[in-house]
């Protein structure tokens, strides 16, 4: 039996759970939360953090990890590319979507999503507009020139470098923060191709 656990609004669980997907392991979801009473998470990852992956005997955490371990063990619908050059590429865009853009957009989507919904607290707004003014846009502006004309971002073929990409957008959709097309026009179709994938939960309801 395999659980994810961890929610869904997480950008990781988010990533993992299209991984799953795509590779059509049957799985069951914990919606287990990283705040409050951290008991039972800590039980099954000491550093108390979200997604969880319990595959039969094995309990793992951190995103990249378990989705490289789905990697070897259900191989079939490969979401690492096998040249050495790509899958180094394809490693890069997932460790810079998970550090410099979660910790990015996910600046906004904490202070006007989850500080007034779970922590009672009003958004720093004065944080939110020097982020969107200064830290965003080198962000767009890089994975607007690595797009360049393709479709997606290593090999113009989906690989773990797109879902990890694009899982912080959906945070950032849900704080009012999304790609002006008029000024990244291939970042917001390609933002859009992998909303459409048909393993990618792009709707998020808190």
């Amino acid at each position: 039996m395999t659980i994810l656990h961890g929610v869904p609004v997480s950008p990781y669980v988010r990533k993992v759970q299209a991984v799953l997907e795509l590779k059509k392991i049957p799985y069951t979801i914990n919606p287990i939360i990283p705040f409050g009473d951290t008991t039972e998470l800590k039980a099954l990852n000491p550093l108390g953090k979200i997604p969880v992956l319990q595959d039969d005997d094995l309990t793992i955490g951190d995103s990249s990890v378990i989705c490289a371990y789905l990697e070897k063990k259900y191989p079939e619908v490969a979401l690492y590319p096998s040249d050495a050059v790509s899958y180094a590429k394809a490693l890069w865009f997932e460790e810079y979507a998970d550090s410099t853009m979660v910790s990015t957009l996910g600046t906004v989507f904490f202070q006007r999503v989850l500080n007034p919904k779970f922590f009672d607290t009003p958004a720093d707004e004065e944080l939110v507009s020097q982020t969107i003014a200064e830290a965003v846009p080198p962000i767009f502006d890089y994975l607007e020139s690595e797009l360049g004309d393709n479709d997606y971002l290593v090999d113009n073929t989906i690989t773990i470098a797109d879902f990890a990409v694009v899982s912080p957008f959906v945070n950032a959709g849900l704080a009012g923060l999304t790609v002006d097309a008029t000024r990244w026009s291939k970042l917001a179709s390609y933002i859009q191709r992998i909303y459409d994938h048909p393993c990618f939960n792009a709707k998020i309801e808190l």
